[in-house]
């Protein structure tokens, strides 16, 4: 059985043929993995688990749970979009929730997963943000508001975020070296998959004298999507259109 691993999808209400290209995935080649990894941004945002009534919602959850109901097992490891996710939304879509970084298996062979915007260092007023709404007391704090609130603030922040993108340089945005290499480090040179950079590609690195491989998930586009699929003891990538 097959391994497979994606991410940055970014499904919202607007982009409907995308969200049927993920469905007839759902249906269709993701029926042959064991596993299924979702390494973040599944949606374009996610404002609460108190929206599962919105129909994307519900419709994405009840595709991913006949997808384990097949007989798949669905992780996910929230996004910098969709870190909301919490344990209502886990149980719907019957996927478990991941911790970022989290280790595994691949046939006996290291592999650290993760989102990979902890790694893009550079980009300091992002790093503040994200220390700041992945603190649990905000989180709390602020699903206290009502849904429609939420809804209007995540809107501002991310017409802030687009204008801000627009004003960086792109190395600052990608991951940086030194902190790849202090994961790679600390989790004891593993193979390392993540997304969130949306510049897929394959990077050999040498880490203190240890080969290493960091492998970048694609982000999805309306009419085509990737799949990186571990099977026969190497990683590939399957495109989906």
């Amino acid at each position: 059985m097959h391994i497979h691993f994606i991410s940055d999808l970014h499904l919202s209400a607007d982009r409907p043929t995308l969200t049927a290209l993920f469905e007839r995935y759902l249906a269709g080649p993701a029926r042959a993995a064991s596993r299924l990894y979702i390494l973040g941004d599944l949606f374009e945002y996610w404002a609460g688990d108190d929206d599962l009534d919105d129909p994307l919602a519900a419709r994405v959850a009840s595709q991913l749970a006949a997808l384990a109901d097949a007989g798949t097992q669905v992780f996910f490891m929230p996004g910098n979009r969709d870190f909301l996710i919490g344990a209502d939304f886990s149980s719907r879509a019957r996927l478990t929730l991941l911790p970022d970084p989290t280790p595994i298996s691949l046939d006996g062979q290291p592999a650290l997963l993760c989102h990979g915007d902890s790694l893009c260092t550079d980009d300091l007023a992002y790093q503040a943000f994200r220390q700041q709404v992945r603190n649990p007391a905000w989180q709390a704090q602020f699903l206290t508001q009502s849904l429609a609130v939420r809804k209007q603030i995540i809107a501002g922040v991310r017409m802030k975020s687009e204008e801000a993108k627009s004003g960086k340089a792109a190395a600052i945005m990608d991951v940086n070296a030194d902190a790849v290499a202090a994961l790679l480090r600390e989790h004891d040179f593993p193979r390392l998959i993540h997304g969130h950079t949306h510049r897929p590609a394959v990077h050999s690195i040498d880490v203190d004298g240890h080969a290493c491989e960091r492998w970048v998930l694609a982000d999805w586009q309306d009419d085509q999507g990737e799949v990186l699929v571990w099977g026969d003891g190497q990683l590939s990538r399957q495109a989906l259109k």
